[in-house]
């Protein structure tokens, strides 16, 4: 994870971290991220067109970086959701394990337009999901509506998809905080990126033309073929160490490690359209969300 600007656990909120280590031990894949990881092995076609990505729909959070975000079930009068890192939590960043849902807050962000103009300052009611196990995570849901965001700021938020990313595609990370865009294509995916204690399933990994800095945690990754968001911005190996803050390491199912100094990671986002459902709600009982679930209800259902 990139460290935050201002202070010790700031530096740790600004661009995503490398965490890894053993406290956060790979579980084997589930079926889902299997077929989804061979699906995306296949080369992206050389696209003909692609959509203008600009800064309309992303926000500016304190030293971290987020957009206003609508999943494919997402009605005009649901309450809108604000997603970034579990890194970029207000209270800190969740242990190894950790799993927050339906949290009160009141945080912040600042909506931008497309020349990263401020329009509007959002307001969260909840921290609808955070975490960082298995990926590195936070919805917030705000005291407006979609519809409402649009009638008042003339501000559609932006889309998620709902499919695995595809190896070689054209991305950009949209970072709000810095109000700066960086181009690059999927490099490939990380079966198991570690830093420090904490473990992330089939990370999405940059080209090197993305060398995203601190305050860019959170940025959403766009496909410019589509123009939906694809994954979350969130660490970068900074000094070649393994599997250190800010140093995450690539681990694979042979337990083969691989250090790629210099070198982007987003956790891919496409997970989430099957853990919300009606009202924009979080629920992750639906059938094929895997996200990781509280200690609580993780021990109901055993």
């Amino acid at each position: 994870m990139k460290k935050p600007l201002v202070g010790a656990l700031a530096t740790l909120l600004l661009t995503g971290a490398t965490l890894a280590s053993t406290g956060a031990a790979s579980a084997q894949p589930v079926t889902q991220e299997a077929k989804a990881r061979a699906k995306a092995a296949v080369q992206a076609p050389v696209a003909t067109k692609t959509k203008a990505v600009d800064f309309a729909g992303t926000v500016a959070l304190s030293n971290c970086s987020g957009s206003l975000v609508r999943l494919p079930n997402s009605q005009d009068n649901d309450p809108g959701l604000i997603l970034t890192n579990g890194h970029c939590l207000e209270t800190g960043m969740p242990g190894a394990g950790e799993v927050i849902v339906d949290r009160p807050s009141s945080r912040t962000f600042s909506l931008l337009n497309a020349s990263a103009g401020k329009v509007a300052t959002l307001k969260a009611t909840k921290i609808a999901y955070a975490t960082m196990t298995d990926t590195d995570v936070t919805l917030y849901e705000l005291n407006t509506t979609y519809a409402k965001i649009k009638q008042q700021y003339r501000i559609d938020a932006l889309k998620l998809n709902p499919d695995h990313p595809v190896k070689g595609a054209s991305i950009k990370v949209v970072s709000g905080y810095w109000k700066k865009t960086y181009s690059c294509n999927t490099d490939g995916f990380a079966y198991r990126l570690r830093e420090a204690d904490w473990t992330w399933k089939d990370s999405l990994r940059y080209t090197s033309a993305c060398q995203v800095i601190g305050g860019t945690s959170g940025s959403p990754v766009v496909d410019t073929a589509t123009g939906k968001v694809v994954a979350v911005n969130n660490t970068t190996n900074e000094d070649g160490q393994r599997c250190t803050l800010n140093n995450p390491c690539e681990v694979d199912e042979n337990g083969q490690v691989t250090v790629r100094k210099g070198i982007g990671y987003a956790q891919e986002t496409y997970i989430l359209a099957k853990c919300v459902g009606t009202g924009n709600k979080v629920d992750l009982g639906l059938p094929g969300c895997s996200l990781p679930k509280p200690v609580a209800e993780r021990a109901r259902q055993h």
